[in-house]
């Protein structure tokens, strides 16, 4: 099976099986995903959404988390993961938009990833959800499926696997895409014991032909 093939193939799937699929964050403003987002690091949308309502309802603009004070902030996300580094990026992130972006989400990576607590994946997710733009947010699931199944091979850095996967999925398709590759291996191509009887992409998944050789 050739490369182009098996991306036919995987995405002809994902069309059928995952026809909608989109970020399990909860946000109400493209300022409140960047939030979510930057939240979410290490940390499980789950528990994020927990958190959100709340700092979401103190916080509805960047203008008011600007000037938050770190304590406050602390406070309602206390229960995520690295909350001090969190709490930090949020005020600054926020501090950042008012003072260089109007008070506006930038639309292009280099602009986004300026802001505090904002790496390239997160910037890539920000594009794709926000601005429907061509980005693949690379994250443990997308790194980890893209390779078991065979639409990378040996990546050696989130970075390496985003061109990849850009190079070979349609433009018009990679926004959802991203999200077919990080539910899938949320739900089913799991990290310790994937779930290759509910799968239905084994017909093409390189991890799935070495285990049943």
């Amino acid at each position: 099976m050739t490369t182009k093939q098996r991306y036919q193939q995987v995405i002809e799937w994902f069309k059928t099986a995952m026809p909608v699929a989109e970020t399990e964050l909860h946000y109400d403003t493209p300022f409140h995903l960047l939030l979510a987002v930057i939240l979410s690091a290490q940390c499980t949308d789950k528990r994020v959404n927990l958190i959100t309502p709340a700092l979401f309802s103190r916080f509805p603009s960047p203008e008011s988390l600007a000037v938050a004070s770190f304590d406050e902030v602390y406070e309602l996300i206390k229960s995520c993961s690295y909350p001090n580094n969190k709490a930090r990026h949020l005020i600054g992130a926020s501090k950042k938009l008012v003072e260089e972006f109007n008070s506006e989400i930038p639309a292009d990576i280099d602009s986004l990833v300026k802001l505090p607590g904002v790496g390239r994946k997160t910037a890539n997710v920000m594009l794709a959800v926000v601005f429907n733009k061509a980005a693949m947010a690379v994250d443990t699931h997308v790194f980890r499926v893209s390779e078991r199944i065979g639409l990378t091979s040996n990546s050696k850095s989130p970075l390496e696997t985003e061109k990849v996967l850009c190079k070979n999925i349609p433009d018009e398709i990679i926004p959802l895409a991203h999200h077919w590759l990080i539910l899938h291996g949320r739900y089913v191509c799991k990290s310790r014991r994937p779930d290759c009887l509910n799968c239905g992409l084994t017909s093409v998944c390189k991890y799935f032909q070495q285990e049943n050789k």
